[in-house]
């Protein structure tokens, strides 16, 4: 696999709440690296802008189980 972030020459941020929701599970945990495929200065920086995201309630912090 190649990275997501590399290919679109673009960095991940807090402010794009729809591309990070693609690097979450339905649980609302991160993925890792070697799932996603992404290199690891983008996954340092995917994690930071989940994040911040979560603080700002544009992701929740989890999903609600039933």
């Amino acid at each position: 696999k190649t990275c997501f972030f590399c290919d679109q020459k673009n960095e991940p941020a807090y402010r794009d709440f729809e591309i990070l929701r693609r690097f979450m599970s339905e649980r609302g945990k991160i993925q890792g690296r070697e799932r996603d495929g992404l290199c690891r200065k983008h996954q340092n920086k995917l994690m930071i802008g989940i994040k911040r995201a979560r603080i700002l309630a544009l992701l929740p912090f989890s999903a609600k189980v039933k």
